[in-house]
């Protein structure tokens, strides 16, 4: 059988949409933390609401990503929550250094977060209506790639409008600079994907648009699903666990970096760019190899590389050493993150990728929102041991591993 000729060029346009979302969240990783901190709240509290977005996301993008299901406009299914949702994200995202006091940071934070989540599962099931299942791991490459080079822009161009803007106009510009940045370029990658992508009147390798059926949902996580692939809570608990162990270190390396080696908030979103520029130069060489090799032997092959880096990570005691070692962790979990959504799909049915995006997002931020809390309480009760999430982070990629082991392979 003659393989469909990959289209580059709508993936790329597509791959916008995860650019600007990937943009938007080192930004708010990095400084919303210390932001925090300058305003007299606690650790422990910081924890809880660095996972607010989680809360959100578990309840709203499941029930954005089934509505798109069914959505109908002229401009498709996906699009229209893109169009209302990214606008009011980007003008709340300004808000959070603007804000005068701590309820209103938190208030702008809530908006923030809620915005994101209305509009991140449709847009993100674009890539189960647009491509067959044997093209999904490539574009999701490519989707990343585009994601991670958000993410270089944000800790590079974000760190260095900081440190520019500290020396010239004070700490309070300093502050609204990366966020006015992040604003910017959401609204300008949102426009890409708006003029540039078009969606299919019937979703790729589906012969009929299926509305969600939660009923259905249930009946797969027990494994008596119809059309649903045999494993899947299985899997979704293994992205629980990779995506609890990886969000210790998306929420706390900021705090590890200023306070166990020292640097400034700027040096720390820079030197933190080592992840995400490996991350982007792995990302479409690890979708191929979830195309060639398989998903599920490119996830396992990445998890076995992560559990001994992250057992390593208490060692660092240098910037240097910081930065290799998000270097390497960056390209293994490229392996991992990659192949995640395309294997979901794998496991549920043609015509939903709206709702099969939203039980993705159900468990990875079911993570989110267990990982920094934990470690918030772990720093209560042993301040200033951030090293310790790296071995905690180690543990959760060995479980997620032990269960992608177990998992029966996908019939498709």
């Amino acid at each position: 059988m003659r393989t469909e000729r990959f289209p580059w060029g709508r993936t790329f346009a597509l791959a916008f949409g995860f650019f600007g979302i990937s943009l938007v969240w080192p930004i708010f990783n990095n400084f919303v933390p210390l932001l925090l901190a300058k305003r007299g709240v606690g650790p422990a509290l910081i924890g809880v609401v660095m996972t607010w977005d989680n809360y959100f996301n578990i309840f709203v993008q499941p029930l954005a990503g089934a509505l798109s299901d069914r959505t109908r406009t002229r401009w498709g299914r996906r699009l229209p929550w893109l169009m209302v949702g990214a606008p009011l994200a980007a003008l709340a995202f300004v808000g959070i250094p603007l804000a005068r006091t701590v309820l209103a940071v938190m208030l702008a934070i809530g908006v923030t977060n809620f915005a994101l989540a209305v509009f991140r599962a449709p847009t993100i099931a674009l890539l189960g209506d647009l491509y067959p299942p044997e093209q999904r791991s490539t574009a999701n490459g490519v989707i990343n790639l585009m994601g991670g080079l958000g993410a270089i822009l944000a800790f590079l161009v974000g760190g260095a409008l900081y440190e520019a803007a500290l020396g010239r106009w004070g700490l309070r510009a300093a502050e609204v600079t990366p966020f006015a940045f992040g604003a910017l370029m959401l609204l300008l990658a949102t426009a890409m994907v708006v003029w540039r992508v078009r969606e299919p009147e019937q979703p790729a390798g589906s012969g009929r648009e299926d509305a969600a059926d939660w009923k259905a949902v249930w009946a797969a996580l027990r494994g008596r699903g119809r059309g649903w692939q045999p494993g899947v809570g299985r899997l979704l608990l293994a992205l629980v666990a990779w995506f609890w162990a990886y969000s210790l270190l998306e929420a706390w390396l900021s705090s590890f970096g200023k306070f166990v080696l020292g640097l400034s908030e700027g040096q720390v979103a820079m030197y933190t760019a080592a992840l995400p520029l490996t991350f982007v130069l792995m990302a479409l060489p690890a979708g191929m190899a979830g195309t060639h090799w398989g998903r599920r032997r490119a996830i396992a092959a990445g998890l076995l590389l992560l559990i001994p880096l992250l057992g390593v990570g208490t060692l660092v005691r240098s910037a240097p050493a910081l930065a290799g070692l998000l270097a390497a962790l960056g390209a293994a979990w490229a392996l991992v993150n990659v192949n995640a959504l395309p294997l979901v799909y794998d496991y549920g049915p043609e015509g939903q990728a709206g709702l099969m995006t939203g039980l993705y997002y159900i468990a990875s931020n079911l993570a989110l929102i267990l990982g920094p809390p934990v470690m918030g309480l772990v720093l209560q009760a042993r301040p200033g041991a951030y090293g310790l999430m790296f071995p905690l982070a180690a543990g959760g990629m060995a479980v997620a591993a032990g269960l992608l082991f177990a998992l029966p392979p996908a019939r498709r």
